[in-house]
């Protein structure tokens, strides 16, 4: 039954979209109601069928993109935004642009690790719906601190990103960072650990956020009760500019001699880099010295980020076209 009506979806979509079809037309052709078509095409673009795209000749996303991919080497989408949005409106646009972006990259057999987050979680409500066959998806990094677990948490973006892809689900059941760096040694040498992190060492794609404890719009790890008082001064001491997968770098991308990554739980930045695949999503001017260290630790083959973003960045950066 849901194999017919994404076929009929199909034939509607290339009818209207290719042919110049009007929806009545093409209900006298499937034999069906005006309504019926409506729907079938709201159907066919939230699955992903049809992408709409839009050339408006006073937009400057391509040139940004075009800069700052001969700058970092990588695919860049830069999405338009209006001043007028504020952080958290900026954050779900950015995210439903990164949703539609994901899922053609997505296919079958693939290994996917996500890494938990503001920014992730709003990416995950904006996923359209692929099949897609063995697939998996694995948690990048643990969730428990001092006050909760974070299973609810991270599940619920982990579920959604599988639920969306039709992929099982690995969650990593460890906190976020272990009081001490002998216990997750320790604690790297149990079997059912191993498990994971030997999935993650085989990831195709990871999909990740990048971690600002300035950012107007608060990275978890940050607001969340991950880190005490001690720690943030730590990361200060340290020159500390961001994190992904709350893993920490400073400004020129290196992250040696931070030793709040010995008790981190997810992957090293040399782990990261070699991963075929690694989808950075940023949304917010506030995060921008988060985001050039990301880019100087050459985190991300793909780049996500509003047109702010990526205009201030230019002029950091001193990029010209």
């Amino acid at each position: 039954m849901a194999l017919s009506r994404d076929q009929d979806a199909l034939r509607a979509a290339q009818m209207y979209y290719l042919q110049d079809l009007t929806m009545d037309a093409i209900a006298r052709e499937l034999r069906t109601s005006r309504s019926t078509v409506s729907r079938l095409l709201s159907s066919a673009r939230e699955s992903g069928l049809v992408q709409i795209q839009i050339r408006n000749p006073l937009d400057t996303g391509p040139e940004l993109e075009g800069m700052i991919r001969r700058r970092y080497n990588l695919d860049v989408h830069v999405v338009p935004i209006l001043g007028t949005l504020n952080e958290a409106e900026t954050l779900d646009r950015v995210a439903m642009q990164a949703a539609r972006t994901i899922g053609p990259l997505v296919d079958s057999n693939a290994i996917i690790g996500v890494a938990w987050g503001s920014t992730l979680s709003a990416v995950s409500r904006h996923l359209t719906r692929k099949i897609t066959h063995d697939s998996v998806i694995v948690q990048l990094n643990g969730a428990g601190n001092m006050h909760t677990t974070g299973i609810t948490y991270a599940s619920d973006i982990m579920r959604r990103f599988g639920s969306a892809y039709g992929a099982r689900v690995e969650q990593f059941p460890v906190p976020a960072f272990f009081d001490h760096a002998a216990t997750k040694t320790a604690m790297w040498n149990e079997r059912s650990v191993q498990r994971v992190l030997e999935l993650q060492a085989k990831m195709s794609i990871a999909i990740f956020g990048v971690g600002s404890v300035h950012a107007d719009y608060p990275s978890h790890v940050y607001a969340g009760g991950y880190l005490d008082e001690d720690d943030l001064n730590a990361l200060a001491n340290s020159d500390v500019v961001g994190d992904v997968a709350t893993v920490f770098f400073r400004a020129d991308g290196s992250s040696d001699g931070i030793v709040l990554n010995e008790r981190s739980t997810g992957p090293s930045l040399a782990q990261l880099r070699e991963v075929r695949r690694r989808i950075c999503v940023v949304s917010g001017v506030s995060k921008i010295n988060g985001l050039r260290g990301a880019l100087a630790a050459r985190l991300a083959t793909d780049l996500i980020l509003d047109e702010a973003t990526a205009r201030r960045l230019v002029d950091y950066e001193g990029l010209t076209s």
